[in-house]
């Protein structure tokens, strides 16, 4: 299982930091939270284009760069991202009314698109559409709301997406990868790498102040082994 850090945990002022030790510690994939003010229950705002074209830069191409578009008008800005030089675009189909033309428009400019639903959201939002996505995240918390921990019952509707998909491939269909982003830490990351995740996004359990960021990949990386 591929672990992505959500590099917004290290902060603003360290972000530059947090992505160069991220890398050094031989992590490929890094995950970037967009909030708009709008559509998460806090309210809160990161960061828009202008500071992911910095990060693109600063990481080179080397570095898989998604982004979580938690967003009210994804419809309507997602090109300034891609733009921005993201490998990965994930709108939420909650906050989408045409979701097989925004995977048609993403795709058309040579940029992969995913697809994420909040725990509250059934899979059937997203079923008709898993042919065409290049990859599906589960949310395992809500986004925007502060001092929650990992739903585990979420296992039903990974697994749902792991049948679905291991059949689509069996058929000769695209291998849409499967993400989970919400309390994953170095005690539970084996576990929904059982359920069938291929990539986890990694916040506090990656970036904290217990240890470095290669101290505590190495530590779930154990744990996967184990």
């Amino acid at each position: 299982m591929e672990i992505a850090p959500s590099i917004l945990t290290g902060g603003f002022t360290r972000l530059g930091q947090v992505m160069d030790d991220s890398v050094a510690a031989g992590i490929s994939w890094i995950h970037l939270d967009i909030m708009d003010g709008n559509w998460v229950v806090n309210k809160t705002i990161t960061f828009g284009p202008a500071v992911i074209k910095s990060i693109r830069n600063h990481v080179g191409s080397e570095v898989f760069l998604d982004c979580h578009l938690m967003v009210t008008n994804a419809e309507d800005t997602w090109q300034q991202y891609v733009d921005a030089g993201v490998d990965l675009v994930i709108f939420h189909v909650e906050a989408v009314e045409d979701i097989a033309g925004l995977i048609t428009k993403i795709q058309s400019k040579g940029c992969q698109a995913g697809a994420v639903l909040n725990p509250a959201t059934t899979s059937a939002s997203i079923l008709p559409h898993l042919a065409d996505l290049d990859l599906v995240l589960v949310m395992s918390v809500v986004p925007g709301k502060g001092g929650q921990s990992f739903m585990a019952e979420m296992e039903g509707k990974v697994r749902g997406f792991r049948t679905a998909i291991d059949a689509q491939i069996a058929a000769g269909g695209r291998p849409t990868k499967l993400m989970i982003d919400g309390g994953i830490k170095a005690h539970n990351a084996a576990q929904v790498a059982e359920w069938g995740i291929e990539v986890a996004v990694v916040g506090s359990g990656l970036i904290n102040d217990q240890g470095s960021i290669a101290e505590n990949l190495a530590e779930i990386e154990q744990a996967l082994s184990a």
